[in-house]
């Protein structure tokens, strides 16, 4: 799957993964706020660097490759967020 449009994303491919492959796996940020969708954990504007309220969309887990990435990153997210983060991808992957 091809991310629509330039995006702000969120790297949750592993440290060793990233220094050693072309490709990180992200999921995708929108500031389209969901319809009840619960796969969707809401970040607040100013949290990793984000400038508006925005919706990490842990049912679209993707690839791209490094060189599409900008950098430098936004920052980074709070212990609480990644974890509501990591619950939302596992459940959208049936995991949990």
């Amino acid at each position: 799957m091809a991310l629509d449009k330039e995006r702000p994303a969120l790297v949750i491919s592993s440290d060793a993964l990233n220094a050693h492959s072309l490709d990180m796996c992200v999921v995708p940020i929108s500031t389209v706020e969901p319809k009840s969708f619960s796969l969707r954990p809401r970040l607040k504007a100013g949290e990793g660097g984000l400038d508006r309220d925005s919706w990490v969309k842990c049912d679209q887990v993707t690839t791209i490759e490094k060189a599409r990435a900008v950098y430098p990153p936004l920052g980074s997210l709070s212990k609480t967020s990644l974890t509501r983060v990591e619950e939302a991808i596992k459940r959208s992957l049936d995991l949990a």
